[in-house]
Order: structure tokens, then sequence, then C-alpha cells
């Protein structure tokens, strides 16, 4: 049984539907008590990194994320959602995060270069894997998927699975045990997306 958690931070009715497309059915639940029940949790997400985790924390899903990754059970963070993993963030201020993953997230460097970097990064980008992880089975070992964010993360190397380049490498997926991260939108990115989601549920 697969939860995706609805906490106010995007249109889960795409997720929803890509989990349809591969012919599974997903629950999109509120209440942190019924996240025990669920054998694998996914939290997606688009918006600030401080406004979720105050909702998060306000209905006591922080808590029942922690409880679930502790007792072993999969779960993967999508785009705002894998950033929530880490530890802390600096958008617009410091916050932290769930602390399931150690690492920042960081705003893109548009001073870097001589023409700025455009942010949001929004669009198709490659990523290229870095290690082998059940998330990325029988894929190439670099594809491209939908990209839209303006923060990246920043973690130790042994939980990159994968990077992307935008005026310079940042880290796209993450990895660690039983937790799963992609700043990408596999429920955005037509077939290998559909691949990656079926991959997750096959864990």
């Amino acid at each position: 049984m697969i939860a995706v958690i609805d906490y106010n931070m995007g249109n889960l009715q795409s997720v929803q539907n890509a989990f349809l497309k591969i012919g599974k059915k997903i629950d999109i639940i509120k209440d942190s008590d019924k996240l025990k029940k669920y054998d694998k949790i996914i939290l997606p997400g688009v918006g600030a990194f401080g406004d979720a985790m105050i909702h998060l924390k306000k209905t006591d899903m922080d808590q029942a994320i922690k409880e679930a990754s502790n007792s072993g059970k999969f779960i993967l963070g999508i785009c705002l959602g894998m950033q929530l993993l880490l530890s802390k963030s600096e958008e617009f201020g410091d916050h932290e995060g769930l602390d399931l993953i150690k690492g920042e997230v960081k705003k893109f460097d548009k001073t870097k270069f001589d023409t700025p970097l455009k942010v949001p990064h929004m669009g198709w980008n490659e990523i290229f894997i870095q290690k082998d992880t059940p998330l990325f089975k029988d894929l190439a070992d670099e594809f491209y998927l939908y990209f839209v964010h303006s923060y990246h993360v920043e973690c130790e190397k042994q939980y990159i699975t994968g990077i992307t380049k935008y005026g310079y490498n940042f880290v796209s997926a993450i990895n660690k045990d039983n937790i799963f991260g992609l700043q990408p939108h596999p429920e955005k990115s037509h077939d290998i997306g559909l691949k990656i989601l079926k991959n997750f549920t096959e864990i």
C-alpha cells in the first residue's frame, strides 16, 4: 500500500494519475495516524520549505514520517519533498528539515557566470547516475527528467545517486537505505518518470 502525503504543497492529482498509468492505486492522506498502515510513502510538493515544515509539524506528520523511516518503510521525496528529507534549508531564512539525511538546501548561485543563471531552473534536464539504486533499475546511465526548482540539495557524496548540470553540477537524486529523493518530477516526465515510479513500487 502506497500513501501520498497531502500537506497543501502541490498538485497531488498529477502524482495520483501517474500511478494509475502504471496500474497502481495510491491513497492521498492528511491524517498522520493513518500513515502506519502503509508500506511505502511519497512526500511530493512544490513551494516554500518553511511553510511545508510548519504544516508537517502542525499535523504531527513530521513525527509520523520519522517513525516510518525508522521502521524501514520506503520513502520517496519528490522536489520539495526531497529537500524536506534534509537537515535544514536556507530558503527565506533558516529552517530545520526532517533530518533523515544529513545535508542542506541551498539556493542556486546565479553569480558564478558571465551570464547569470535563470532561476527557477525549469524544464527538461539530464540526470547522470552516480551509483546503483533500485529507483534507477533498467535505466540508462543518463536520462532526461522535468525540473522546476530554485534551491538544490548539498549532502555527503555517499548519499548522491544522481547529479545534473545547470550552470554547475548539483545533486538531483539521493538515497540512504530506505529513503530516496528526486529533485525532478517523475510524474511529469513521461515514460522514464513512470518507470522510476514503477521501480519504487517494486522495491
